[in-house]
């Protein structure tokens, strides 16, 4: 009777030990993935057209977190940083006008410099910026400056970017909401530096809408994506880095 009762014990240690080792090796991947998501890479989606031609709607992209210091979850600490974001970057950020809401746009000038928008062209310190290879005008009319010189679109500054603050603009110049409207970036807002897409998915008005009142609609979308598959993946943009 008593070796009954040993066998019986044993077997639930050993259950016992199983499941624990199958919990500590969940929780440590959990721990691992929460770690690379806030402080290593991370990946986004690209809502809207303001980045034209360089991101498009429907690309999904992995940023460098690391880089420029990532901040730490649920303390108002960050790692320390590579190095700063410099013009050219194409930039991850918390929009100054909520502090919650994910921006990308890129650095067009950091603290100390000087921007002015003068018909389209960007100056920083004097001498034009250059044109990113993707970036694009899609409205010919060049918007004045308003009543009393204040600033518009096209015609804006001259304006020196504080210290601790980054001046992003969309490369899609005339329809770009940036700091142009809202002002620059604190570096507290920084999240990373945008590296490459992993995946970009064609936007389709066609593309059928899921519902909560509609049980089939989810099923519907699968079909509808699974059967146009091929032409809504955008294949030459995979794996392609951003410059």
């Amino acid at each position: 009777m008593a070796s009954k009762v040993k066998v019986q014990r044993k077997k639930e240690g050993d259950l016992f030990d199983f499941i624990w080792e199958n919990v500590k090796s969940l929780l440590i991947a959990i721990v691992l993935a929460v770690i690379i998501k806030t402080s290593i890479v991370e990946a986004y989606k690209i809502p809207s057209a303001s980045m034209e031609d360089t991101l498009l709607i429907g690309d999904f992209l992995i940023a460098n977190k690391f880089v420029y210091g990532a901040p730490l979850p649920l303390v108002d600490w960050r790692l320390p940083s590579i190095r700063s974001p410099k013009q050219g970057d194409v930039v991850i950020f918390k929009w100054p006008g909520d502090g919650v809401t994910n921006y990308i746009k890129r650095c067009v000038a950091v603290e100390g410099q000087k921007v002015e928008i003068k018909d389209k062209v960007l100056y920083v310190d004097g001498k034009e910026f250059p044109l990113p290879p993707h970036a694009k005008f899609t409205d010919p009319v060049i918007q004045p400056r308003g009543p009393n010189n204040n600033n518009s679109r096209d015609n804006w500054g001259p304006y020196v970017v504080p210290k601790d603050y980054y001046f992003m603009m969309g490369d899609n110049r005339d329809n770009s909401y940036d700091s142009r409207f809202w002002g620059p970036v604190h570096k507290s807002l920084i999240l990373g530096e945008a590296m490459f897409i992993h995946w970009s998915w064609r936007p389709d008005d066609n593309s059928p809408a899921v519902t909560m009142n509609d049980p089939l609609s989810v099923p519907r979308l699968f079909l509808y994506n699974t059967v146009h598959f091929p032409e809504r993946v955008r294949w030459n943009r995979l794996l392609t880095a951003i410059h």
